[in-house]
């Protein structure tokens, strides 16, 4: 299938104090349309920071961002409209992105209003099928965001984003703040509105059981860079990068007759404020030989994986 979102060697740096934090630092990727690309890593490694860039939350230092054949890496205002009707997010932390002096209505009747594209009596109507859609009671409309419990905000969230059809959203860890119980029922309903509207998705997290579910393909990030990228199946039967095989053995097990080694990662985090070429993993890899404190590039090792280490075919045999 054709490639929705292409991403070239894009780079976004923050100015500090300090000096130039690298939070986005030359990651390419592409997704499918109609697919799900999982992006995994630990707190601060830059994954939501792309996800925000990808959709103009931030602007991009460097390279190329592809829609739909079209770069639009820079855009002017009349065609970041346009683009926003195609683009959305939904966001971790549905009580702190949901407006408090809203009503579940006018949350999600906003971008409508806004886009000036419906009627009144259209948009009333698209509301309460957006709430059907996603499984908020309609005793709720005039409820607000305090009086709803974290699921139905989460619903209430999703319900805003779809408010376009959009084609294409990004996904920032939307389950992590909420019970298990409770996140298992948004997957679903994600990935049945995927199959229903032919959603694309980027699905932000760090819970690897999460992503296996979701994702048709899995990037794995560290400090702002992309470490290995491969096909789910392949990922989970074939870790081959260090920090990708030390992510999947924190993975929790009910098997209590399961032997899984685990592995701890010793050493010092690299600071992301100017930090060289060198791999910024090298420090905690248990792997790390002198060769490996060169700057690493994301290499295909077998068809459709690419893991950025320069051992990484050692490490296919281990």
């Amino acid at each position: 299938m054709a490639a929705l979102l292409e991403v070239r060697n894009l780079k976004k740096y923050f100015k500090s104090p300090g000096g130039t934090v690298h939070a986005v630092d030359d990651v390419s990727f592409e997704i499918e349309e109609g697919k799900t690309v999982g992006l995994v890593g630990e707190s601060g490694c830059g994954k939501s920071t792309l996800g925000r860039t990808l959709i103009h939350l931030n602007e991009s230092t460097e390279g190329t961002i592809v829609y739909k054949g079209k770069d639009v890496t820079h855009l002017n205002k009349k065609e970041m409209v346009a683009f926003r009707r195609e683009v959305q997010m939904i966001f971790q932390d549905p009580f702190s992105s949901l407006d408090p002096r809203q009503t579940v209505s006018d949350i999600i009747k906003e971008p409508m209003l806004l886009s000036k594209s419906m009627s009144k009596a259209k948009v009333e109507e698209r509301t309460e099928e957006l709430m059907d859609t996603v499984g908020v009671e309609k005793r709720l409309r005039m409820s607000y965001p305090h009086e709803l419990d974290g699921g139905r905000r989460q619903r209430v969230g999703i319900a805003r984003a779809l408010a376009l059809n959009p084609k294409f959203i990004v996904c920032d860890e939307p389950v992590s703040a909420l019970d298990v119980s409770i996140q298992a029922q948004i997957l679903n309903l994600l990935m049945d509105l995927q199959e229903q509207m032919g959603l694309t998705y980027l699905f932000i997290t760090h819970d690897m059981s999460v992503v296996k579910h979701i994702s048709n393909q899995i990037c794995v990030m560290y400090l702002g860079q992309m470490v290995e990228k491969c096909d789910r199946n392949e990922l989970f039967a074939h870790p081959t990068h260090p920090y990708t095989r030390a992510l999947l053995s924190a993975i929790p097990t009910t098997d209590i007759h399961a032997k899984k080694e685990r592995i701890l990662l010793k050493g010092e985090i690299k600071s992301p404020i100017d930090p060289g070429e060198e791999c910024r993993f090298c420090s905690r890899c248990i792997y790390a030989k002198e060769e490996c404190k060169k700057a690493q590039s994301l290499t295909e090792i077998s068809p459709g994986h690419f893991v950025a280490c320069c051992r990484a075919k050692e490490l296919t045999d281990t």
